[in-house]
């Protein structure tokens, strides 16, 4: 049997305890569900009352909002580089790269704090880190040999149209479904003729 090891507090240096690990574990899923809901502008307040843990707990393990957002972010981008990992696995580039697309997307879609935080910072490091960027340009250098996107697609594409379908599911939110059409072009724009 291997035990899992236990998570490291940024610059902490040690093993959390089992408590506070646990009271970790409650913050981040609270913090996921409410900065979800109300974007950056969320307070430290909510996520502690919806973790049910004292604020001071909440800045024990994230001494700003920042660094808790930074967690959510990072946390997200890994949840996505695991879908990259999946669709490399597809034998068809263009199915597995549009998979990955419509899944990252369908998940940014009810995370209005990552569409915020990722329209306004640069996360290249963190995609970078998580393997993401390694496996989307594998997937398309993939796509592009078998024909089926365009030769002259690149990264940067990826990265804007992901931009621009955040900032329509950030603006658009009472007709929340309006992203898929403009993202269902944008891919059509990059697959081959």
């Amino acid at each position: 049997m291997t035990l899992a090891t236990p998570p490291f507090i940024p610059g902490a240096g040690k093993p959390l305890r089992a408590d506070a690990r646990r009271n970790r574990e409650r913050i981040i899923k609270a913090a996921r569900a409410v900065f979800a809901d109300q974007g950056i502008d969320a307070q430290i307040d909510d996520v502690a009352k919806r973790a049910k843990v004292g604020v001071g707990t909440v800045y024990r393990h994230f001494p700003t909002k920042e660094a808790l957002l930074d967690a959510l972010v990072r946390e997200r981008f890994e949840e996505i580089a695991g879908y990259a990992s999946e669709a490399l696995q597809r034998e068809d580039a263009w199915e597995g790269f549009c998979e990955l697309i419509w899944r990252a997307a369908e998940r940014n879609a009810i995370d209005r704090a990552f569409c915020e935080v990722v329209a306004g910072t640069d996360q290249s490091a963190v995609v970078e880190e998580t393997g993401l960027a390694r496996s989307t340009e594998e997937l398309m250098d993939r796509a592009k040999g078998q024909g089926k996107m365009r030769a002259d697609a690149t990264s940067l594409d990826v990265e804007i149209m992901m931009c621009g379908a955040g900032s329509v599911m950030r603006t658009m939110l009472t007709a929340s479904d309006v992203w898929r059409r403009y993202l269902t072009l944008m891919l059509d724009g990059l697959r081959a003729s």
